[in-house]
C-alpha cells in the first residue's frame, strides 16, 4: 500500500488524474531507524510486440509490430536499492512506510522531481539508502568534503 497526502492508495484509480500521469516520486521510510530512500516509479510501460497473422487479417494492417502500453508493477514496488531490499527482508514490510511525494505528468519532469527531492532531503549527507543522485553524484565523492 502507498500513501499520498495521508490517503491510502491501493489501485491506480485512487490517484488524481491518473490517466495523465507518467509516474511519481516516492519516499520509503524504515520505521525502526528512520532511514529513507527516495526514488521514482513509472505507472505504465510500453512494449513493442509482433502482430499475429490473425490480427493482421482482422485489422487489415501491413505492420509487423505494435506498441502495447501496460500498467507497471508500481503497487508492489519497493525500490531498486539492494540494501533497502535486505532490510525489508530482515525487518518485514510492515516496518516500512511507502509514501508518494509528487505525481508527475512526463518522464523528464519525473526525473527532475526525483533529483529535486533527493537534494532537498540531502540524501548523500544523511543516513539514507540512496548512495547516489542521478548516477552522477555519489556518497564517496562527498566524504572528503566535510
Amino acid at each position: 500500500m502507498w500513501l499520498y497526502k495521508g490517503k491510502q492508495i491501493t489501485q491506480i484509480e485512487d490517484l488524481p488524474n491518473y490517466e495523465y500521469l507518467e509516474g511519481f516520486v516516492y519516499i520509503i521510510t524504515c520505521k525502526i531507524d528512520g532511514k529513507i530512500y527516495i526514488g521514482k516509479k513509472t505507472l505504465f510501460f510500453s512494449k513493442k510486440t509482433k502482430i499475429s497473422a490473425r490480427e493482421k487479417k482482422e485489422t487489415k494492417t501491413r505492420k509487423k509490430s505494435k506498441i502495447v502500453v501496460k500498467e507497471s508493477d508500481w503497487l508492489s514496488y519497493w525500490g531498486s536499492c539492494i540494501e533497502l531490499h535486505e532490510d525489508i527482508k530482515k525487518y518485514g514490510e510492515n516496518n516500512f512506510e511507502r509514501e508518494i511525494l509528487e505525481l508527475c505528468c512526463s518522464k523528464k519532469y519525473l526525473t527532475y522531481c526525483e533529483v529535486k527531492h533527493q537534494i532537498q532531503n540531502d540524501v548523500l549527507n544523511r543516513n539514507t539508502y540512496n548512495s547516489n543522485i542521478f548516477g552522477k553524484f555519489f556518497i564517496r565523492d562527498m566524504q572528503n568534503c566535510k
